[in-house]
């Protein structure tokens, strides 16, 4: 048999090598076709998620206060750029650093990312150059200051919310991500894929909130103002609609950098004398007491079982309506006593307290109102005076709510609506009443009472207004430090219904620890008047303008209420003819047991029996001062303040009889006649 030849050998291996690469280039192509191609896609082609932009939040003007615009985050590779000095300038002119636009055309780098975020108009010639790459970033951008911040929250740089109502509303404020497919040709040029069509991003829906801006901004300006002149360490002033409970304004101040939060709903306190009218309104409602019941006050002090309960407006007897004009502690305590400890508790759960709010925040403080069954002894009476309970200021607004609406407590409210990108309203938000507490009598019976703390010579004077009525409360407790009470602290309290009688507002100035004067009648109820004149003066401040038109009164107001004010302040300067040296001694005796207070006790306390008033020393005559060209109002302090009773009569000018000048004993009756 003939042996094959070499060039046969050779035909035949060339012909094995065909049939071999025929197999493969057919498993290639028809049984590894999918797996193949999506190798070339993978290295031709890149998937990328377009971010969708949040929804905006608005205001209840329609004001922005958060919105999210479209950017991009530039990145380099040096070695790509054709012409690298364009592209230094490009940069250099689009606000880039100038060591980083060095750096992007550095050949000795592979790649650099370029800090910050640019819109993408603004750079659109940069991106169009070879060598850069832009990817889509959304940037979240607010309006309005940083009190409102506390508030709307923020988001950090990607994207994620992290408090506020940014955090709360996140699933209504996330939009849905789109997705898109770019090419790559082969000098690495890129281009959207023809084949795989864009899916365009969804933003989120709009948040409209109730807060009214212009309200905001003077709410923090009256707050950033009382806070640096009074010394204080922070504040918070709430303004509330007490027609549907919405929040108006919120607006909070620390000192501590890191406290972000809206401490309007975070950071609950004793309320101290701010709670005094719910006690009173409960009494009034179970028809236990009448505003004209009198109890006894035994002249500004009151010793129980070691302990003891001042005043600091002394006098032998109190009506209802004194104890809530004057602020007194010992008069609350008498009438809290005809409340069972239940019905004491029940009530003050009834108007709100112990419980959240329901706002959408991400952290709500409920406060604290122990049961009955935690109580001691002297906790129905700590509680009458607010003690023993821990509130925040947006629960002691929306309870003070009740009182201006004719007794119902409403939910508050942030949020006003929420719109679908197209504009669809998916909700709106209604009035909702939590409950009935009160009868719209004894409402308007309270509200009547607590004009007279602003109007009526009582503990919020310094609140009122020239041409409208104000109602409220002041109330300053006792700090609490790490637990415990802290010496020479305090927390000054103003609640105020504006205008009186047919009131629009809500608001509630709370102020942390000012130096100096603290009583909240000296401190957060001037701040009150400081918002309200303000608000007045703006045009968009959420104000009916027709109907407060109808709440205006004469700056020179009837005599009629006057004359019942002097005979107010005449009869409580009667009861308060005490020596000088009974009162230092009663002051002292109040601060020694405050020191023993502090460290850690309850301080106020009170049960019967009361200890025998004090029999005042005698005091030497003295001249009758002049009180000619001053108000009837005015005339009666002056008079009190020296020692005398008065007495009013009709007149057509300011005058007393026995005439100014002439030395009568003190505690004599001095007739006072003129008009206001």
């Amino acid at each position: 048999m003939k042996s094959p030849s070499r060039i046969g050998i050779v035909h035949l291996a060339l012909a094995g090598f065909a049939l071999a690469l025929l197999y493969r280039s057919a498993s290639v192509q028809l049984l590894q076709q999918s797996r193949w191609a999506a190798s070339a896609q993978h290295q031709q082609s890149v998937d990328a998620t377009i971010p969708a932009p949040r929804g905006d939040i608005l205001d209840a003007q329609g004001e922005l206060m958060a919105q999210s615009r479209e950017t991009v985050k530039l990145e380099v590779a040096p070695h790509d750029v054709r012409d690298r000095r364009a592209l230094r300038l490009a940069l250099l002119k689009a606000g880039v650093p100038a060591d980083w636009a060095a750096r992007a055309t550095d050949l000795s780098r592979k790649w650099v990312t370029l800090p910050g975020r640019y819109v993408a108009l603004n750079v659109a010639s940069i991106i169009a150059m070879r060598g850069v790459t832009a990817t889509s970033m959304i940037e979240r951008t607010y309006a309005f200051s940083q009190g409102t911040r506390r508030i709307v929250g923020r988001v950090d740089e990607n994207g994620a919310p992290v408090d506020g109502i940014e955090l709360a509303l996140d699933t209504l404020l996330r939009g849905v991500p789109g997705a898109m497919t770019t090419m790559r040709d082969g000098h690495g040029r890129r281009f959207e894929s023809p084949t795989s069509p864009r899916r365009a991003p969804v933003q989120g829906n709009t948040v409209v909130l109730t807060i009214n801006h212009e309200l905001q901004e003077i709410a923090e300006r009256a707050l950033g103002d009382a806070v640096q002149k009074m010394g204080a360490e922070g504040g918070d002033v709430v303004v509330v609609d007490p027609a549907n409970g919405e929040v108006l304004a919120m607006a909070s101040l620390r000192q501590d950098p890191r406290a972000t939060a809206s401490t309007a709903l975070t950071e609950p306190y004793e309320p101290g004398s701010t709670l005094k009218p719910f006690i009173a309104a409960t009494l009034l409602q179970k028809k236990r007491a009448r505003e004209s019941d009198v109890v006894r006050t035994f002249g500004g002090q009151m010793t129980i079982n070691g302990r003891t309960i001042t005043d600091e407006h002394q006098a032998d007897h109190f009506t209802l309506a004194d104890v809530i004009r004057y602020s007194s502690n010992i008069g609350i305590v008498q009438f809290a006593m005809r409340l069972t400890p239940r019905e004491e508790y029940e009530a003050l759960r009834d108007f709100g307290f112990g419980t959240p709010t329901g706002v959408p925040y991400p952290v709500e403080a409920s406060g604290i109102l122990r049961e009955p069954t935690r109580w001691s002894k002297q906790s129905a009476n700590s509680l009458a005076m607010g003690y023993e309970i821990s509130v925040t200021p947006l629960q002691l607004a929306a309870a003070y709510v009740a009182l201006a609406n004719d007794g119902e407590l409403l939910e508050p409210a942030l949020v006003r609506e929420v719109r679908a990108p197209d504009g669809r309203v998916l909700y709106r938000h209604q009035r909702r009443v939590v409950r009935r507490v009160l009868s719209p009598d004894v409402a308007l019976r309270m509200r009547r009472m607590l004009l007279d703390v602003v109007e009526g010579g009582g503990t919020a004077s310094k609140a009122e207004l020239e041409t409208f009525s104000l109602a409220g409360k002041t109330g300053t407790a006792r700090r609490t430090v790490n637990g415990r009470y802290a010496a020479s602290q305090h927390i000054p309290t103003f609640v105020g219904l504006f205008p009186g009688d047919r009131p629009q507002f809500v608001i509630l100035v709370k102020l942390d620890n000012p130096r100096g004067a603290y009583f909240g009648g000296l401190t957060a109820a001037p701040v009150t008047k400081a918002v309200l004149e303000a608000a007045l003066a703006s045009r968009n401040a959420s104000l009916d303008r027709g109907t407060l038109a109808a709440s205006r009164q004469d700056p020179h107001r009837d005599s009629t209420r006057d004359t019942a004010a002097a005979l107010a302040d005449a009869r409580l300067a009667a009861e308060t003819l005490a020596t000088r040296h009974v009162r230092e001694s009663a002051r002292a005796l109040a601060a020694e047991r405050a020191t023993r207070d502090s460290a850690g006790t309850i301080p106020f306390v009170a049960t019967l029996p009361a200890p025998q008033p004090r029999k005042p020393l005698a005091s030497p005559p003295r001249p009758i001062p002049d009180v000619r060209g001053l108000s009837l109002r005015e005339a009666a302090h002056v008079l009190h303040a020296a020692g005398f009773h008065v007495q009013l009569e009709r007149g057509t000018e300011t005058g007393t009889a026995p005439a100014a000048g002439v030395v009568t004993p003190v505690g004599s009756v001095v007739r006072l006649a003129g008009t206001r």
